[in-house]
Protein backbone atom coordinates (compact mmCIF):
# COMPACT_ATOMS: atom_id res chain seq x y z
CA UNK A 1 0.00 0.00 0.00
CA UNK A 2 2.80 2.31 0.89
CA UNK A 3 4.43 2.21 -2.91
CA UNK A 4 0.98 2.84 -4.17
CA UNK A 5 -0.08 5.56 -2.39
CA UNK A 6 3.68 7.56 -3.25
CA UNK A 7 3.63 6.57 -6.66
CA UNK A 8 -0.11 7.74 -6.97
CA UNK A 9 0.04 10.71 -4.53
CA UNK A 10 -2.01 13.81 -5.69
CA UNK A 11 -1.92 17.31 -4.90
CA UNK A 12 -3.47 18.66 -1.70
CA UNK A 13 -4.07 21.97 -0.32
CA UNK A 14 -4.96 23.51 3.18
CA UNK A 15 -8.71 22.99 4.68
CA UNK A 16 -9.36 25.81 6.25
CA UNK A 17 -7.29 26.36 9.42
CA UNK A 18 -8.09 22.66 10.58
CA UNK A 19 -4.48 22.17 10.16
CA UNK A 20 -5.07 19.26 7.70
CA UNK A 21 -4.05 19.29 4.23
CA UNK A 22 -6.09 17.56 1.26
CA UNK A 23 -6.82 15.80 -2.27
CA UNK A 24 -9.13 18.09 -4.02
CA UNK A 25 -11.51 15.17 -4.53
CA UNK A 26 -12.66 13.01 -1.52
CA UNK A 27 -14.46 9.36 -1.07
CA UNK A 28 -17.89 9.53 -0.60
CA UNK A 29 -19.70 6.78 1.11
CA UNK A 30 -23.17 8.00 1.17
CA UNK A 31 -24.18 4.76 -1.86
CA UNK A 32 -21.73 2.22 0.48
CA UNK A 33 -24.61 2.14 2.91
CA UNK A 34 -27.05 0.26 0.22
CA UNK A 35 -30.46 0.61 -0.18
CA UNK A 36 -32.58 -0.56 3.02
CA UNK A 37 -33.31 2.63 4.59
CA UNK A 38 -35.29 5.70 3.74
CA UNK A 39 -32.55 7.72 1.44
CA UNK A 40 -30.54 4.43 0.03
CA UNK A 41 -28.97 4.14 -3.32
CA UNK A 42 -29.95 0.43 -3.94
CA UNK A 43 -28.10 -2.30 -3.11
CA UNK A 44 -24.94 -2.73 -3.17
CA UNK A 45 -22.20 -5.36 -2.19
CA UNK A 46 -19.93 -4.46 1.27
CA UNK A 47 -17.22 -5.90 -0.48
CA UNK A 48 -17.36 -4.09 -4.27
CA UNK A 49 -17.96 -0.97 -1.54
CA UNK A 50 -14.81 -1.97 0.35
CA UNK A 51 -12.61 -2.55 -3.38
CA UNK A 52 -14.16 0.73 -4.30
CA UNK A 53 -12.50 2.37 -1.16
CA UNK A 54 -9.21 0.67 -1.01
CA UNK A 55 -8.40 1.70 -4.41
CA UNK A 56 -9.41 5.48 -3.92
CA UNK A 57 -6.57 5.67 -1.45
CA UNK A 58 -3.89 3.13 -3.21
CA UNK A 59 -4.62 6.40 -6.11
CA UNK A 60 -3.72 8.96 -3.60
CA UNK A 61 -7.25 10.35 -2.32
CA UNK A 62 -6.59 10.98 1.50
CA UNK A 63 -9.84 11.49 2.54
CA UNK A 64 -13.09 9.72 2.90
CA UNK A 65 -16.45 11.28 4.26
CA UNK A 66 -18.86 9.37 5.65
CA UNK A 67 -22.03 9.57 7.94
CA UNK A 68 -23.79 7.39 10.46
CA UNK A 69 -26.86 7.23 8.90
CA UNK A 70 -26.18 5.93 5.75
CA UNK A 71 -27.58 2.57 5.75
CA UNK A 72 -28.10 3.29 9.57
CA UNK A 73 -24.30 2.82 10.62
CA UNK A 74 -23.43 0.28 7.63
CA UNK A 75 -21.64 2.67 5.94
CA UNK A 76 -19.50 3.63 8.70
CA UNK A 77 -18.97 -0.14 9.54
CA UNK A 78 -17.51 -0.73 5.64
CA UNK A 79 -15.05 1.98 5.65
CA UNK A 80 -13.88 0.77 9.10
CA UNK A 81 -13.45 -2.46 7.12
CA UNK A 82 -12.09 -0.94 4.06
CA UNK A 83 -9.14 0.57 6.25
CA UNK A 84 -8.42 -1.66 9.17
CA UNK A 85 -5.81 -3.33 6.77
CA UNK A 86 -3.74 -0.07 6.49
CA UNK A 87 -1.05 1.29 7.96
CA UNK A 88 -2.58 4.13 10.52
CA UNK A 89 0.44 6.58 8.89
CA UNK A 90 -1.19 5.51 5.30
CA UNK A 91 -5.05 5.87 6.55
CA UNK A 92 -6.59 8.57 5.06
CA UNK A 93 -8.54 11.02 7.04
CA UNK A 94 -12.14 10.27 7.80
CA UNK A 95 -14.97 12.17 8.34
CA UNK A 96 -18.20 11.34 9.51
CA UNK A 97 -21.18 13.18 10.55
CA UNK A 98 -23.76 13.23 13.39
CA UNK A 99 -27.77 14.55 14.13
CA UNK A 100 -29.59 12.30 11.81
CA UNK A 101 -31.44 9.22 13.77
CA UNK A 102 -33.11 6.39 12.20
CA UNK A 103 -35.17 4.21 13.59
CA UNK A 104 -34.25 0.37 13.00
CA UNK A 105 -37.75 -1.35 13.32
CA UNK A 106 -38.98 0.86 10.14
CA UNK A 107 -35.79 2.11 8.30
CA UNK A 108 -37.68 3.35 5.53
CA UNK A 109 -38.94 6.27 7.72
CA UNK A 110 -36.97 9.18 7.19
CA UNK A 111 -34.47 10.01 9.76
CA UNK A 112 -34.90 12.66 12.60
CA UNK A 113 -33.06 15.65 13.01
CA UNK A 114 -32.11 15.44 16.69
CA UNK A 115 -29.22 17.91 18.18
CA UNK A 116 -29.49 17.20 22.04
CA UNK A 117 -26.45 17.56 23.65
CA UNK A 118 -26.48 13.67 25.01
CA UNK A 119 -27.75 12.09 21.99
CA UNK A 120 -24.79 13.66 19.96
CA UNK A 121 -22.16 12.34 22.79
CA UNK A 122 -23.60 8.96 22.15
CA UNK A 123 -23.66 9.06 18.51
CA UNK A 124 -20.13 9.91 18.63
CA UNK A 125 -19.21 6.79 20.59
CA UNK A 126 -21.13 4.73 17.90
CA UNK A 127 -19.17 6.45 14.76
CA UNK A 128 -15.73 5.54 16.85
CA UNK A 129 -16.37 2.08 17.20
CA UNK A 130 -17.69 1.22 14.07
CA UNK A 131 -15.07 3.15 12.19
CA UNK A 132 -12.45 1.54 14.95
CA UNK A 133 -10.62 5.01 15.42
CA UNK A 134 -9.42 6.59 17.81
CA UNK A 135 -10.30 10.11 17.14
CA UNK A 136 -12.64 11.26 14.18
CA UNK A 137 -10.56 14.05 11.65
CA UNK A 138 -13.96 15.87 11.29
CA UNK A 139 -17.15 15.29 12.75
CA UNK A 140 -20.12 17.56 11.37
CA UNK A 141 -23.93 18.33 11.73
CA UNK A 142 -25.38 16.60 9.62
CA UNK A 143 -28.69 19.01 9.28
CA UNK A 144 -29.98 21.95 11.19
CA UNK A 145 -32.18 20.26 13.97
CA UNK A 146 -35.66 20.16 14.42
CA UNK A 147 -36.19 19.12 17.72
CA UNK A 148 -36.02 22.24 19.32
CA UNK A 149 -32.28 22.28 19.83
CA UNK A 150 -31.06 25.72 19.13
CA UNK A 151 -27.58 25.93 16.93
CA UNK A 152 -26.11 27.14 19.85
CA UNK A 153 -26.45 24.06 22.01
CA UNK A 154 -25.43 21.43 19.76
CA UNK A 155 -22.70 23.66 17.92
CA UNK A 156 -20.87 23.52 21.94
CA UNK A 157 -21.54 19.81 22.21
CA UNK A 158 -19.42 19.51 18.68
CA UNK A 159 -16.67 22.14 20.57
CA UNK A 160 -17.04 20.25 23.62
CA UNK A 161 -16.04 16.88 21.68
CA UNK A 162 -13.10 18.86 19.90
CA UNK A 163 -11.37 20.36 23.45
CA UNK A 164 -11.57 16.62 24.77
CA UNK A 165 -9.59 15.34 21.56
CA UNK A 166 -12.82 13.15 20.62
CA UNK A 167 -12.74 14.50 17.08
CA UNK A 168 -10.02 16.79 15.24
CA UNK A 169 -12.61 19.53 13.74
CA UNK A 170 -15.85 20.39 14.07
CA UNK A 171 -18.36 21.49 11.02
CA UNK A 172 -21.66 22.17 9.87
CA UNK A 173 -23.19 20.13 7.03
CA UNK A 174 -26.46 22.15 5.10
CA UNK A 175 -26.07 25.27 7.09
CA UNK A 176 -27.19 28.95 6.23
CA UNK A 177 -24.83 32.16 6.26
CA UNK A 178 -27.51 32.77 9.52
CA UNK A 179 -26.82 29.96 10.71
CA UNK A 180 -23.20 29.65 10.10
CA UNK A 181 -22.91 33.16 12.23
CA UNK A 182 -24.51 32.16 14.84
CA UNK A 183 -22.35 29.06 15.60
CA UNK A 184 -19.16 31.62 15.03
CA UNK A 185 -19.83 33.50 17.60
CA UNK A 186 -19.60 30.62 20.30
CA UNK A 187 -16.89 28.68 18.25
CA UNK A 188 -15.10 28.40 14.84
CA UNK A 189 -16.52 26.90 12.50
CA UNK A 190 -14.08 24.64 10.57
CA UNK A 191 -16.17 23.59 7.97
CA UNK A 192 -19.25 23.37 5.80
CA UNK A 193 -20.49 20.58 3.74
CA UNK A 194 -23.24 21.97 1.29
CA UNK A 195 -24.69 20.54 -1.81
CA UNK A 196 -23.00 21.84 -4.68
CA UNK A 197 -23.35 21.35 -8.50
CA UNK A 198 -23.61 22.79 -11.90
CA UNK A 199 -27.92 21.98 -10.71
CA UNK A 200 -27.58 23.06 -7.46
CA UNK A 201 -26.03 26.29 -7.31
CA UNK A 202 -27.80 28.21 -4.10
CA UNK A 203 -24.33 28.33 -2.07
CA UNK A 204 -22.57 30.56 -5.26
CA UNK A 205 -24.67 33.25 -3.62
CA UNK A 206 -23.57 33.57 0.19
CA UNK A 207 -22.16 30.68 1.77
CA UNK A 208 -19.20 29.81 -0.20
CA UNK A 209 -18.13 33.83 0.19
CA UNK A 210 -18.97 33.81 4.02
CA UNK A 211 -16.44 30.50 4.57
CA UNK A 212 -13.50 32.32 1.86
CA UNK A 213 -13.83 35.29 4.26
CA UNK A 214 -13.59 33.03 7.87
CA UNK A 215 -11.33 30.59 6.85
CA UNK A 216 -13.83 28.08 7.01
CA UNK A 217 -13.12 24.68 4.64
CA UNK A 218 -15.62 23.57 2.65
CA UNK A 219 -16.05 19.94 0.84
CA UNK A 220 -19.15 20.53 -1.60
CA UNK A 221 -21.31 17.16 -1.93
CA UNK A 222 -23.12 16.20 -4.99
CA UNK A 223 -21.16 17.80 -7.31
CA UNK A 224 -22.41 15.05 -10.26
CA UNK A 225 -25.89 15.65 -9.16
CA UNK A 226 -26.35 12.26 -8.09
CA UNK A 227 -25.02 11.08 -11.01
CA UNK A 228 -27.06 13.36 -13.60
CA UNK A 229 -23.97 15.23 -14.72
CA UNK A 230 -22.05 12.12 -15.44
CA UNK A 231 -22.76 11.66 -19.33
CA UNK A 232 -24.23 8.62 -18.57
CA UNK A 233 -27.81 9.33 -17.69
CA UNK A 234 -30.67 8.73 -20.23
CA UNK A 235 -34.59 8.92 -19.84
CA UNK A 236 -34.17 5.23 -20.33
CA UNK A 237 -31.64 4.79 -17.63
CA UNK A 238 -33.82 7.15 -15.37
CA UNK A 239 -36.85 5.68 -15.99
CA UNK A 240 -35.16 1.55 -14.80
CA UNK A 241 -34.23 3.07 -11.83
CA UNK A 242 -35.25 0.46 -8.74
CA UNK A 243 -38.14 1.86 -5.99
CA UNK A 244 -34.87 1.76 -3.28
CA UNK A 245 -33.09 4.06 -5.06
CA UNK A 246 -33.95 7.87 -4.03
CA UNK A 247 -33.06 9.25 -7.51
CA UNK A 248 -35.86 7.36 -9.03
CA UNK A 249 -38.11 9.68 -6.76
CA UNK A 250 -36.24 12.70 -7.18
CA UNK A 251 -38.07 16.15 -9.43
CA UNK A 252 -34.08 16.60 -10.97
CA UNK A 253 -34.79 12.64 -12.69
CA UNK A 254 -38.36 13.82 -13.77
CA UNK A 255 -39.85 16.75 -14.25
CA UNK A 256 -36.32 18.44 -14.73
CA UNK A 257 -34.86 15.87 -16.32
CA UNK A 258 -34.14 17.20 -20.22
CA UNK A 259 -32.66 20.44 -18.48
CA UNK A 260 -29.99 18.96 -16.65
CA UNK A 261 -28.99 16.59 -19.48
CA UNK A 262 -28.44 19.49 -21.49
CA UNK A 263 -26.04 21.02 -18.87
CA UNK A 264 -24.19 17.53 -18.85
CA UNK A 265 -23.73 17.81 -22.57
CA UNK A 266 -22.49 21.04 -22.59
CA UNK A 267 -19.58 19.64 -19.94
CA UNK A 268 -19.14 16.44 -22.29
CA UNK A 269 -17.90 19.31 -25.05
CA UNK A 270 -15.52 20.57 -22.45
CA UNK A 271 -14.36 16.65 -21.54
CA UNK A 272 -13.50 15.94 -24.65
CA UNK A 273 -11.22 19.38 -25.02
CA UNK A 274 -9.10 18.10 -21.73
CA UNK A 275 -9.78 14.13 -23.07
CA UNK A 276 -11.40 13.34 -19.82
CA UNK A 277 -14.31 12.33 -18.56
CA UNK A 278 -17.54 14.25 -18.39
CA UNK A 279 -17.90 13.40 -14.60
CA UNK A 280 -14.36 15.06 -13.96
CA UNK A 281 -15.48 17.90 -15.68
CA UNK A 282 -18.43 18.09 -13.40
CA UNK A 283 -16.71 17.65 -10.15
CA UNK A 284 -13.81 20.33 -11.51
CA UNK A 285 -16.53 22.98 -11.94
CA UNK A 286 -17.23 23.25 -8.38
CA UNK A 287 -13.76 23.42 -7.73
CA UNK A 288 -13.10 26.62 -9.96
CA UNK A 289 -15.24 28.44 -7.65
CA UNK A 290 -13.86 30.34 -5.07
CA UNK A 291 -13.97 29.14 -1.26
CA UNK A 292 -14.37 25.39 -2.34
CA UNK A 293 -11.60 23.19 -0.92
CA UNK A 294 -12.56 19.75 -1.92
CA UNK A 295 -15.54 18.31 -3.53
CA UNK A 296 -17.10 14.80 -2.10
CA UNK A 297 -17.10 11.95 -4.95
CA UNK A 298 -19.53 8.78 -4.70
CA UNK A 299 -18.00 5.03 -6.23
CA UNK A 300 -19.31 1.97 -5.91
CA UNK A 301 -16.52 0.08 -7.57
CA UNK A 302 -13.07 0.64 -8.42
CA UNK A 303 -13.96 1.94 -12.03
CA UNK A 304 -16.44 4.40 -11.17
CA UNK A 305 -13.46 6.27 -9.24
CA UNK A 306 -11.17 6.07 -12.14
CA UNK A 307 -13.40 7.68 -14.04
CA UNK A 308 -13.90 10.98 -11.77
CA UNK A 309 -10.04 11.07 -10.38
CA UNK A 310 -9.03 13.03 -13.31
CA UNK A 311 -11.26 16.08 -11.48
CA UNK A 312 -8.38 16.11 -8.85
CA UNK A 313 -5.58 17.93 -10.79
CA UNK A 314 -8.10 19.85 -13.90
CA UNK A 315 -8.63 22.99 -13.47
CA UNK A 316 -11.28 24.55 -16.22
CA UNK A 317 -10.58 28.35 -17.39
CA UNK A 318 -12.52 31.11 -17.12
CA UNK A 319 -13.56 30.41 -20.56
CA UNK A 320 -14.49 26.93 -19.91
CA UNK A 321 -16.70 28.33 -17.19
CA UNK A 322 -18.79 30.93 -19.65
CA UNK A 323 -19.15 28.66 -21.80
CA UNK A 324 -20.87 25.87 -19.33
CA UNK A 325 -22.44 29.18 -17.80
CA UNK A 326 -24.03 30.08 -20.90
CA UNK A 327 -25.66 26.44 -21.23
CA UNK A 328 -27.11 26.65 -17.81
CA UNK A 329 -28.77 29.71 -18.15
CA UNK A 330 -30.25 29.18 -21.30
CA UNK A 331 -31.70 25.53 -20.41
CA UNK A 332 -32.57 26.91 -17.25
CA UNK A 333 -31.59 24.09 -15.36
CA UNK A 334 -31.20 24.36 -11.33
CA UNK A 335 -31.00 27.30 -9.24
CA UNK A 336 -28.09 30.04 -7.95
CA UNK A 337 -25.68 32.34 -9.93
CA UNK A 338 -24.33 30.19 -13.70
CA UNK A 339 -20.89 31.55 -13.44
CA UNK A 340 -18.43 32.61 -10.08
CA UNK A 341 -18.75 36.40 -9.76
CA UNK A 342 -15.40 38.38 -11.15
Amino acid sequence: MSAAVQHAALPTVPFGNTGMNITRVGFGSWAVGGGDWAVGWGDQEDRESIAAIRHAVSRGVNWIDTAAIYGLGRSEEVVGEALKDIPVSERPFVFTKCGLIGDRENPNDMPKRIGKAASIRAEVEGSLKRLNVEQIDLYQMHWPANDGTPIEEYWQALLDLKTEGKIRAAGLSNHSVEQLEAAERIGHVDTLQPPFSAIKREVGDKELAWCHRHDTGVIVYSPMQAGLLTGAFSKERVAALPENDWRSRNAEFGENLEKNLAVAEAMKTVAARYNVSTASVAVAWTLAWPGVTAAIVGARSPKQVDGWLAAATLALTPADMEEIGAVITKSGAGTGPATPSK
